[in-house]
């Protein structure tokens, strides 16, 4: 794996933050890859768009102070990872459970690997609001 966004569609055609309303009208964000699978979901939703859209912001910027973990999923056999801010709250997690740790670490690797990147660029490449 390289340090390298842009293998990730970072500032560019693919990788894309979506702001899904909930039954509540709460928003919540989910980044999607250029093929259109979700690869991780916001852990919280928000009250407006701008709120929801301002915390992915925040997130990225704040990639590197974020640590992390694979952990058994309790919902089934499976492997999901877990991002959280300094004082332990949930922020992101991913998408869908893994058969194997490794590839679930793996995935983990690339979505931190693709957070920097998304601090890095001029916008965050936003989807429509769903």
């Amino acid at each position: 794996m390289t340090g390298d966004s842009r293998e990730f569609g970072v500032g560019g055609i693919g990788t894309r933050c979506r702001i899904d309303i909930d039954e509540d009208g709460r928003y919540a964000w989910r980044l999607t890859a250029n093929n259109g699978r979700v690869i991780a979901h916001g852990a919280t939703s928000h009250p407006d768009d701008r709120a929801c859209r301002a915390a992915f912001e925040a997130l990225c910027e704040q990639a590197a102070l974020l640590t992390g973990s694979v952990q058994h999923a309790a919902e089934s056999n499976g492997w999901v990872w877990r991002l959280r801010d300094r004082d332990g709250h949930l922020r992101a997690v991913s998408a869908r459970a893994y058969e194997r740790h490794s590839t679930c670490q793996a995935a983990y690797d690339r979505f931190r690997v693709l957070l920097v990147g998304l601090g890095t660029v001029e916008s965050v490449p936003w989807g429509d609001v769903h």
